[in-house]
């Protein structure tokens, strides 16, 4: 993890774009949703800078966040992590297709069959390029 300038300015960025959002949303400005995703971003913002504090001043979470971050064997957990999600995505997905057509719910049906085909497509494109690339 890259702990830089930028990556300090972003997340106050963040927790100040909650900031306003929150405002916003007590004023009646917006709904609820953007006052909601206002609080989830001063979470993130608030979360993200006290990790830059300890990694700025305790040299044993540092290493430790170091060294996680080069470890091969978390490189491959995090891939296969991905691969199934996937996996399991496109089955449940898969699944949710069948059951909404069934049950009369047509656009219901039709979202989770984009989404299947999306991913799908997703992932070609991903696999041409990293052909390409190894």
């Amino acid at each position: 993890m890259n702990f830089n300038k930028a990556f300090i300015i972003k997340n106050i960025v963040l927790f100040v774009l909650g900031g306003v959002l929150i405002a916003l949303g007590f004023a009646n400005i917006v709904d609820e949703f953007w006052s909601s995703l206002g609080f989830a971003l001063i979470f993130v913002g608030i979360v993200r800078l006290v990790q830059t504090y300890r990694f700025k001043n305790d040299k044993s979470y540092k290493e430790k966040v170091e060294i996680a971050s080069k470890d091969e064997r978390n490189h491959f957990i995090r891939s296969k992590a991905w691969a199934w999600a996937g996996y399991l995505f496109i089955f449940i997905a898969g699944i949710s297709v069948i059951i909404f057509k069934m049950i009369g719910q047509d656009l219901l049906s039709f979202a989770a069959s984009s989404a299947v085909c999306l991913i799908m497509i997703l992932f070609w494109f991903s696999y041409l390029i990293l052909q390409k690339k190894y």
